[in-house]
């Protein structure tokens, strides 16, 4: 037995006529109508959606609802918005970045609709959801393609801004997803084996939402969906694609800075003792391939012997590694065909990164700050195609990596929703024939090391990102559609 929090609602066991009249009395005079509209909107979100969309969106939620509109359709209504903004945007003018700015907006807007109309009408929905999860992260890699093609008409080339953008966001979300799932169901105690509450960054955290206005400080600074959304309408209306990337990339930045920092502080001072769900979660984001899962066989026994942090070390340096050898690796003079990098350079940096990545994950993803392998690896895959797609200085090369960097994040992000959604990870044979992080990497660097023609590099990202997305959705579109699972996402996590 409990007793539900009721809020505005009255409910009363009357013991005589007196009390029933009263108890009638207060029943009637609730407005069931304002407290279904209350009710539609999130109890927890961010500044902007809070007090600049909600007020007003929660009455386009009911108009919908009255004239028989679904949530799925509000929802698809949001992504073709948003790509009529991305192609505003794309055509380069003033009057095309203010009208990509208001659709941007308006998309957003529709956005939150979609939520609160099934809140309002009861119309839920797991087709629904995966499309609300779905169709976000797409509408805004279409806008920065979108941002990447305009300033091209006026002769700006961003297309190394707007992947870096892309790239920074996801890797944003991996950490937050990650994280959670490693600590949402962590049995907390200290070396004596008593359960604590929490920690110092807990505690801290704590005293800091007993202050109204912190609360809100705290949600923004994060830069969530809406502030960020709000800031990218605004400055496409009013400056230019180049300051909208640059932007976007400090305030990313600066948001996941804070938000890892906190998060490795509480991991390090909370004692933990991470479940076997929780283990398995954190090896199914880190998405490691058929070579990864070869050197992982060869090596589980010596892995099971490195202390804690040692796994996490070892994923770091295979980054930096491969990273490094894109980077740094000499490029040919031009006058001995087309062969941009120094194959063997690469080529051993992106080796090093395979073997490096089986040991990482050789043993069970149980130690305090495992959670940051699946980060490290989405930075190092992208981070990789980035630096080697700029620096092969071929036309089309950086649009191509950005396709195939928007193809393997929906590859990622299908894995964070189904895991989430108490669904499990992708079949391995499905992570098997996408080649895993570290065999993509390969791919990529051998394609970039060996291609012998000017259109090479392009021609081969492209082909990559076609088998990849052709695979990935037919796979992710047969799942939702049959299992029944609920995608489960929120970029609302708190700070």
């Amino acid at each position: 037995m409990h007793r539900p929090e009721l809020g505005s609602l009255v409910a009363a066991v009357p013991a005589g006529p007196d009390a029933r009249e009263q108890a009638e009395t207060a029943v009637a005079a609730v407005d069931d109508e304002a407290v279904r509209l209350r009710s539609a909107v999130k109890a927890r979100d961010g500044f902007f959606t809070t007090f600049c969309i909600s007020p007003y969106s929660r009455y386009l939620a009911r108009w919908c609802a009255r004239r028989g509109l679904t949530p799925n359709q509000v929802t698809t209504a949001s992504l073709f918005t948003a790509l009529i903004a991305a192609g505003c945007a794309a055509t380069g003018t003033r009057g095309g970045y203010v009208a990509a700015g208001v659709l941007l907006l308006f998309s957003f807007v529709l956005d939150c609709t979609d939520g609160q109309l099934a809140r309002y009408s009861l119309q839920y929905s797991t087709m629904g959801a995966w499309l609300d999860a779905t169709f976000d992260r797409a509408k805004e890699y279409a806008y920065y393609a979108g941002l990447a093609l305009g300033a091209a008409r006026g002769g700006d080339d961003v297309w190394a801004l707007a992947l870096a953008a892309m790239v920074l966001q996801t890797c944003r979300h991996v950490v937050d997803f990650a994280f959670n799932e490693a600590h949402v169901d962590a049995t907390a105690a200290t070396s004596s084996g008593k359960a604590v509450t929490g920690t110092p960054t807990t505690a801290l955290s704590t005293r800091l939402d007993s202050v109204g206005w912190t609360v809100w400080v705290r949600r923004m600074i994060v830069l969530p969906i809406g502030e960020r959304w709000a800031m990218i309408a605004v400055l496409t209306a009013l400056t230019t694609p180049r300051v909208v990337f640059y932007a976007l990339l400090v305030g990313c930045a600066f948001a996941a800075c804070y938000t890892t920092a906190g998060r490795v502080l509480r991991s390090v001072t909370r004692k933990a003792t991470r479940t076997d769900r929780a283990a398995r979660a954190l090896a199914d984001l880190a998405d490691p391939g058929p070579l990864a899962e070869a050197v992982a066989r060869v090596l589980r026994r010596p892995a099971r012997k490195l202390p804690g942090p040692l796994p996490l070390l070892i994923a770091v340096a295979g980054a930096a590694t491969v990273l490094a050898t894109a980077a740094l690796a000499p490029l040919t003079a031009p006058s001995s065909g087309y062969a941009p990098f120094d194959s063997p350079v690469i080529i051993i940096g992106g080796v090093v990164y395979v073997l490096t990545s089986g040991l990482a994950v050789a043993r069970r993803m149980g130690g305090a700050l495992d959670w940051l392998i699946p980060p490290v690896f989405r930075a190092a895959e992208y981070g990789t195609i980035l630096v080697l797609a700029a620096r092969a200085d071929v036309p089309g090369a950086l649009p191509a990596a950005f396709g195939l960097v928007a193809a393997v994040a929906y590859h990622h992000y299908d894995t964070v929703y189904r895991i989430r959604g108490g669904a499990g990870a992708p079949p391995r044979r499905l992570v098997r024939a996408l080649g895993g992080h570290e065999g993509r990497t390969l791919l990529v660097i051998v394609f970039a090391a060996l291609s012998t023609r000017a259109f090479g590099l392009p021609l081969e990202l492209t082909l990559i990102t076609a088998a990849v997305a052709l695979v990935a959705l037919v796979e992710s579109i047969r799942f939702w559609v049959s299992s029944g699972a609920p995608a489960v996402h929120d970029e609302g996590e708190p700070a």
